[in-house]
């Protein structure tokens, strides 16, 4: 073990000893950019599951939590998280999905066709991977960018690690609804009072190996007022909230927008949510869900947890996937 993964090691113990510990930084919503470095030592995950480790918060998916999470199935009704793929360049949309047919007019008895997509940014559903961000020149669990990152893909941290699917529970936490309004405007930072406001709103706690879904409402507003650039502003979570998504045990946080509010508030730190949860806890993220429907579902069930199912592509290398979401209540 290096030096470096002992000091990160020694913090780890120091964050999860007696439970009356205050979180870090939790009570205030000023967040400077030497917090969130400071954050990078404090919250970090690194060597918590071995100097090996691959799979992150991930490995807080148990066999049991599994099972606990099929026991939420009592209707049958399944509902897609993925937004349909957007095959128009738009302001939030500047590298669009390409879908080019095969076989058209021709006389033989099939029809194909080509997908091209650029996923990562503000528009398409997609799960990063852990190899998708590093800082300073290191990936989560300490390896090195230089070693692990070349031109054939990631040698470790890729999707691949993802390809036996993930299933646990989910929890729609959906702030607009919160607000009482359609949707939140972007620029509007989510805190930890809001998420825990809606936990008593829902009667329901977060807790370890949970995937968190945040809905902002994003995909509402667009069908309102068109699209806009996300990527310069956008509704999403303060950097204030990472200490207590890692005492709760995130084991996936997700969004209708890329989690990040935008502009984050930090100075000097332009997506403190993805530098933290994917580099120093190891906490894969869901961009771009479209939140409406299972929002609907929840409601009209008056249940906002649920069995969440995701496959990603099994690509050997590859920093995330394109993907389609379930949620199953």
């Amino acid at each position: 073990m290096t030096t470096s993964h002992r000091i990160l090691l020694c913090s780890v113990f120091l964050l999860v000893g007696p439970a009356t510990q205050p979180l870090l930084g939790q009570a205030s919503h000023d967040v400077t950019e030497a917090m969130v470095q400071q954050w990078m030592t404090d919250l970090s995950n690194w060597g918590r599951w071995g100097d090996d480790d691959q799979l992150g918060t991930l490995n807080l998916i148990t066999p049991e939590k599994r099972l606990q999470a099929s026991t939420l199935v009592r209707v049958g009704t399944s509902v897609s998280l993925s937004h349909n793929y957007l095959k128009e360049r738009a302001a939030d949309a500047t590298s669009p999905f390409v879908h080019e047919m095969s076989g058209v007019g021709g006389r033989g008895v099939f029809v194909g066709d080509r997908y091209s997509i650029s996923y990562h940014g503000y528009a398409h559903t997609h799960l990063d991977a852990l190899c998708h961000m590093m800082h300073e020149g290191r990936l989560y669990n300490g390896y090195v960018r230089d070693d692990e990152v070349t031109e054939g893909g990631c040698n470790k941290l890729a999707i691949i690690n993802f390809k036996q699917g993930i299933v646990s529970r989910g929890i729609l936490m959906d702030i607009a609804r919160l607000k009482g309004v359609e949707y939140l405007e972007p620029g509007t930072p989510i805190y930890v009072e809001d998420l825990e406001a809606w936990e008593r709103e829902a009667g329901i706690r977060v807790g370890s190996g949970d995937i968190v879904l945040v809905r902002s409402g994003r995909w509402a507003r667009r069908a309102e007022v068109g699209p806009w650039a996300t990527g310069r502003e956008a509704a999403g979570l303060h950097a204030s909230v990472v200490p207590w998504l890692r005492e709760r045990g995130v084991a996936i946080l997700g969004s209708d927008y890329t989690n990040d509010v935008l502009p984050s508030g930090v100075e000097g730190v332009t997506q403190p949510i993805h530098q933290l949860m994917l580099v120093a806890l190891g906490t894969p993220l869901f961009d771009n869900l479209d939140l409406e429907a299972v929002a609907a579902e929840a409601a009209r069930q008056n249940r906002w947890e649920f069995m969440l199912v995701a496959a990603p592509l099994a690509v050997e290398g590859g920093t995330g996937s394109p993907l389609n979401p379930l949620a199953i209540f």
